[in-house]
């Protein structure tokens, strides 16, 4: 094995290591389906393996991880196999809390738009301009996005009382 391609593998050793499960998150958030979610998770991480991206950060690899994540679960969304067949198996949530649980089923039925702010927001700890360069969209968006899905989390999950502690 030549020096190339052992460090091409302790980058992708290293993203597996450090991303995985936000990938896995990210991707379950799209397709709730395990064999769809683990199917883009390789893809993810082939596409990263034969790529020759040099990061100039941790986050600029996050946002590349993050975007192309994205980019690969909206590919298997608009496939015809998946509009033109529907799961026999119940869709389940891999998480044990049942209070996050109720959260994250809040988040996850929101609309596309505004549950991807929420989950980069408040799950990967991104900024509102980190997110308007992520998902190409005006940072005003982004925040307006944010106000509209807070507004739905409050009324789905408790009345006026409730306070945003994600």
């Amino acid at each position: 094995m030549d020096l190339a391609s052992s460090g091409t593998n302790d980058v992708v050793k290293h993203a597996l290591h450090k991303y995985s499960n936000m990938v896995r998150r990210i991707c379950f958030m799209y397709l709730h389906n395990r064999e769809d979610v683990e199917d883009v998770f390789q893809e993810v991480f082939l596409k990263l393996l034969q790529s020759n991206i040099t990061f100039q950060s941790e986050e600029h690899e996050k946002a590349w991880l993050c975007r192309i994540t994205i980019n690969k679960c909206k590919d298997v969304s608009k496939s015809f196999w998946r509009k033109n067949t529907e799961s026999i198996e119940d869709k389940e949530i891999p998480f044990e809390d049942r209070e996050e649980s109720g959260v994250l089923q809040a988040v996850l039925s929101l609309p596309k738009r505004f549950k991807e702010v929420v989950y980069l927001f408040y799950y990967e700890g991104y900024t509102a301009k980190e997110i308007a360069k992520i998902l190409n969209q005006k940072e005003n968006t982004v925040y307006s996005n944010l106000h509209r899905a807070r507004e739905l989390l409050k009324h789905e999950l408790g009345g006026s009382g409730y306070e945003y502690t994600f």
